[in-house]
């Protein structure tokens, strides 16, 4: 009778056929991935309220609706009672304004400017800083309200 040979691999064990233990997984575990979304999620959506100009104002109401959102931070003038002028958060001198907004119509794609002037200034003011934000080159101006407030035929909104 003839000899048997057993095959073996380098170790001195036999190879077994199958799914190896030290194999790496083929399937994708999205739990971490799902939980991390939902955190930012939360965090954002707490943190976006947080994130508008918050120079007070007390802005006349009116029973205008409110503009649709644009792809590109809006730009705000803002006056208030006591005779700053602020471009977006920061205090501008009102010499300054025109040279300071073409500096910015130049790395601007809108040419979209929102005035937010307190309901106590004077008409000829806003009107003054609006003659300005066009000489700029601004010239899509819109002039942000609070809703609700009284309509021209007399009833209330």
């Amino acid at each position: 009778m003839g000899a048997g040979t057993i095959q073996k691999d380098g170790g001195g064990s036999r190879r077994r056929r199958g799914r190896g233990r030290n194999r790496p997984m083929a399937e994708i575990n999205v739990t971490p991935f799902v939980d991390v979304m939902l955190v930012l999620l939360i965090v954002f959506m707490v943190a976006a309220p947080l994130l508008t100009v918050g120079v007070p104002v007390q802005l006349p109401e009116t029973a205008a609706q409110a503009l649709p959102t644009e792809r590109e931070e809006p730009l705000t003038l803002t006056l208030t009672t006591d005779g700053q002028v602020l471009l977006m958060d920061n205090e501008t001198e009102s010499d300054d304004l025109i040279a300071q907004l073409r500096a910015i119509a130049a790395e601007r794609e809108s040419r979209k400017v929102y005035v937010r002037a307190d309901g106590a200034i004077p008409y000829s003011e806003v009107v003054q800083v609006m003659g300005a934000l066009n000489a700029a080159g601004f010239n899509d101006i819109g002039l942000v309200t609070d809703a609700g407030g009284p309509r021209l035929d007399g009833s209330d909104g």
